[in-house]
C-alpha cells in the first residue's frame, strides 16, 4: 500500500516558479514508477511527467514528460526521503489546474494504481 500527500500548489503569474512536493508512505516507494497528472475543468486528466523506478533504464527512457510542459518542468525523486518533486518553471495560464501524483507499477505508466488528493496550481496572466 502506497499513499501519497502532495503540497506546494498556490497562485501565481505567469513565468514563476513553482515546485510540488510529494510525500509518500510504504515500504516499497522506491519500486513505483512516480508521475504527476494535471486536471483542468473541463479537461480529461493527463499524465504531465512521470519518472520509472530506480535501478536501471528501459528503451522507454527513464523520464516521461507531455510535449506542452517540455524544457519546463522537471521530475524528480528522492527514495530515501519518500518524496517526489515536480519543478515547474516558466508558468503558462493554461498550466492551470489540479496537480496530482501517483505511483505505477508499470513503465510507461498508463493507469497508477496510488493516487493523491491533488494540490491545486492557478496560473494568472
Amino acid at each position: 500500500q502506497v499513499q501519497l500527500v502532495e503540497s506546494g500548489g498556490g497562485l501565481v503569474q505567469a513565468g514563476d516558479s513553482l515546485r510540488l512536493s510529494c510525500a509518500a508512505s510504504g515500504r516499497t516507494f522506491g519500486a513505483y514508477a512516480m508521475a504527476w497528472f494535471r486536471q483542468a475543468p473541463g479537461k480529461e486528466r493527463e499524465n504531465v511527467a512521470a519518472i520509472r523506478w530506480n535501478g536501471g533504464s528501459t528503451h522507454y527512457g527513464n523520464t516521461f514528460y507531455a510535449d506542452s510542459v517540455k524544457g519546463r518542468f522537471t521530475i524528480s525523486r528522492d527514495d530515501a526521503k519518500n518524496t517526489v518533486y515536480l519543478q515547474m518553471n516558466s508558468l503558462k495560464p493554461e498550466d492551470t489546474a489540479r496537480y496530482y501524483c501517483a505511483a505505477s507499477s508499470t513503465w510507461p505508466v498508463i493507469s497508477p494504481e496510488y493516487w493523491g488528493q491533488g494540490t491545486q496550481v492557478t496560473v494568472s496572466s
